[in-house]
């Protein structure tokens, strides 16, 4: 699946979850779903918490945060400074 295969499906309506980027046909933002995977917890154990989404879903998450930090960032204090 490319790219922008992906990010098709994740949506942003002003109207749907305050406008936040969520998975197509769900009210589950892109945000949860890296939380999830930062956080430690596999693709299959996502699908299984959440049965109405597909693998692409998830990476399609991934595909969205990525292209979120090409345009932002933040601010990471280095290691032993405040």
């Amino acid at each position: 699946m490319t790219r922008d295969e992906l990010l098709a499906r994740i949506t942003i309506d002003p109207n749907i979850c305050f406008g936040k980027p969520c998975i197509r046909g769900h009210r589950i933002w892109v945000s949860l779903i890296l939380d999830l995977l930062a956080g430690g917890a596999s693709v299959a154990e996502i699908l299984e918490d959440y049965p109405g989404l597909q693998t692409e879903d998830v990476y399609a998450c991934i595909a969205y945060g990525a292209e979120m930090s090409r345009e932002r960032y933040v601010e990471i204090p280095l290691a032993g400074k405040p």
